[in-house]
């Protein structure tokens, strides 16, 4: 629904017990343009509001009532914005476009939310604590001079949830997503266009980083004993590690506001430790298999039920069979029926912790194999 002002319209607004009268005033001009025949006229029209106010009222006007309007406006229209999620255009990579025109959109309609999150409740609610704390904070960290950003990291085994969490906070900030593939960025400078022509208010995703050929430390290239340690091709990313620094840490980090960093990693041991320190990686969140508490969420999501017979029980297995939601997901969408499902899920908890407990004797075995090898 939108409404408009009619021509010559005037409407009465209060603000704070002032009377503030506002009309749209409509005015029709006449155009004079050259042309090849001669002078010609063309009706035109100009519109614009007009604000009438007491002049004792003029100090209210500019110092909070103008303020307060262009906020709202922003309100209302952030309200209405269209997420997006962001991928690096293809013909970037080969110099057939500009800055603006490295990024290609499509609407974004995850349906992932916090609430829907199959995390423990408590870490729940300090990531959202820390995200609205974060979002308000745009004079605060002005005023002890830090760009205005905040950078997390997401670590666990895959499928738990990891995608999930940067969607959930994507829909709860209302922010656009960036998903960054640094395989793709040939070298530093173009990695700085790339990241200067992501927006404000808005999330940049870096997956699987850990996994990134590019981010490696620059001495490796005279390391004969690093397998990564080849020059690159022409083709292959030179993207180093500080170059990347650079940007979230450096000089660069201030080009832009209200900026969220998501790195995501299966491995946080392989990272290097540079990246990990506070002011980088501000927020290290762990992504761990499924709990107790994950799986209500899921059930409630999924069978849309919050209590059975058979949850003690499935609870109690979740603590060592070592499953992730996805696992848990996939085995509750098997069956509509409540009992089914959960039955199901029993018995593949049960031979998940048969497996675990299988895997653990056989790498007992050999750590006992290669410690009497190396007495012998």
């Amino acid at each position: 629904m939108s409404i408009f002002m009619a021509k010559n319209q005037e409407v009465t607004d209060v603000f704070q017990g002032v009377n503030f009268k506002w009309t749209q005033i409509t005015r029709d001009v006449e155009l004079k343009q050259l042309t090849d025949e001669g002078q010609q006229s063309q009706g035109s029209e100009v519109r614009y509001y007009q604000l009438k106010f007491h002049k004792k009222h003029k100090d209210l006007v500019f110092n909070s009532y103008f303020p307060f309007i262009l906020n709202e406006g922003y309100n209302v229209q952030e309200a209405k914005k269209t997420l997006k999620l962001y991928t690096l255009q293809s013909d970037y990579f080969l110099g057939y476009t500009g800055r603006e025109d490295s990024w290609h959109s499509v609407n974004l309609h995850h349906p992932s939310t916090f609430d829907t999150l199959a995390i423990d409740s408590d870490l729940k609610k300090t990531i959202m604590e820390d995200l609205n704390r974060f979002v308000k904070r745009k004079d605060y960290y002005g005023r002890v001079g830090k760009a205005w950003k905040r950078g997390y990291l997401l670590f666990g085994p895959p499928g738990t949830g990891k995608s999930s969490l940067v969607a959930a906070m994507a829909n709860y900030l209302n922010f656009s997503i960036y998903d960054l593939e640094y395989t793709n960025i040939s070298h530093n400078s173009q990695l700085r266009k790339v990241l200067l022509a992501t927006e404000n208010n808005s999330i940049l995703v870096v997956e699987d980083i850990d996994c990134s050929l590019g981010l490696k430390d620059e001495q490796a290239d005279n390391n004969p004993s690093d397998p990564f340690g080849k020059r690159p091709s022409p083709r292959q990313s030179q993207v180093t590690l500080s170059g990347l620094l650079n940007f979230i840490d450096g000089l660069w980090s201030s080009c832009g506001d209200a900026r969220i960093i998501v790195f995501t990693t299966n491995h946080k041991e392989k990272l290097n430790p540079a990246l990990l320190r506070p002011g980088r990686m501000d927020m290290h969140i762990h992504m761990s298999y499924c709990t107790p508490c994950g799986f209500k969420t899921l059930a409630a999501n999924y069978l849309s039920t919050t209590d059975h017979p058979l949850f003690p029980e499935i609870e109690e297995l979740m603590k060592s069979a070592l499953v992730t939601p996805a696992e848990v997901g996939e085995q509750l969408l098997k069956n509509d029926d409540p009992d089914n499902a959960l039955q199901g899920l029993l018995g593949f908890l049960h031979t998940k912790r048969r497996e675990n407990s299988q895997i653990q004797e056989n790498g007992q075995d050999h750590k006992r194999d290669s410690e009497e090898k190396l007495e012998n």
